[in-house]
């Protein structure tokens, strides 16, 4: 079904949730603190990763920037019942989904089939790593971004987003595909996330050189990256 790498402190959590992915056809190991989550992520071939938001060593959002910063694996978010700010901040992020503490199995399984059928295609070793489009470089192998030489951090999300306009520059890329492809999760209604990272993809890059924007946004359909400026 796939491999899964949980991070938590809860080591009885962690062993319920083995013992009933494991059921359900799941490969899965765990992690109990921020800075092996980090390093497990990394050094491991994950399909998916449960990310608990509190932490010791490291809080969850430190790791999940820090694992987005080098993998587009897909992240699950574990947070507090009732604690919104955390949910948004998760998926402001980069977090591909949530699931509410205590969680039921039965749930968080259908959130990682449900991540996994919509996970984006692995088309990057079919394509040269380091592309070029006008003064923007982006290499897919390494996630880093520059603009006219200058290295630009964004995150996970973002860097997902920015690569999937650039790859179709000059085309309009509905949110629709943006929300599958760069956030690996269907659109929901009401969701403002791509906006939100929208917003920041633009602050980072800044205009073209003649002043005009290199994100163009058309209303009701999606995105366009301006490409011969």
């Amino acid at each position: 079904m796939g491999n899964v790498l949980i991070i938590d402190d809860d080591v009885t959590l962690c062993e319920l949730l083995t013992e009933y992915l494991g059921s359900e056809g799941f490969t899965v190991a765990s992690v109990h603190d921020g800075p092996s989550g980090v390093d497990r992520a990394l050094s491991g071939d994950w399909d998916v990763i449960v990310l608990d938001v509190m932490l010791p060593g490291m809080n969850g959002f430190d790791v999940l920037k820090q694992i987005q910063a080098r993998s587009a694996v897909p992240v699950l978010m574990l947070t507090a019942r009732g604690e919104d700010t955390d949910t948004v901040l998760g998926l402001e992020l980069g977090a591909n989904d949530y699931v509410a503490k205590p969680c039921s199995p039965r749930v968080l399984v259908a959130r990682l089939r449900n991540l996994l059928r919509h996970r984006p295609d692995a088309t990057a070793d079919a394509m040269p790593t380091r592309q070029q489009v006008g003064d923007v470089g982006f290499d897919m192998a390494t996630r880093q971004v520059d603009v006219a030489g200058q290295r630009i951090e964004l995150t996970g999300a973002e860097f997902n987003l920015l690569a999937l306009l650039l790859g179709h520059a000059g085309e309009v890329v509905s949110r629709e595909e943006l929300a599958e492809q760069g956030l690996g999760r269907p659109l929901q209604a009401y969701d403002r996330r791509i906006e939100t990272h929208m917003v920041q993809i633009r602050k980072k890059l800044g205009p073209q050189s003649d002043g005009s924007p290199r994100i163009k946004t058309v209303r009701g359909v999606g995105y366009q990256y301006v490409s011969g400026q």
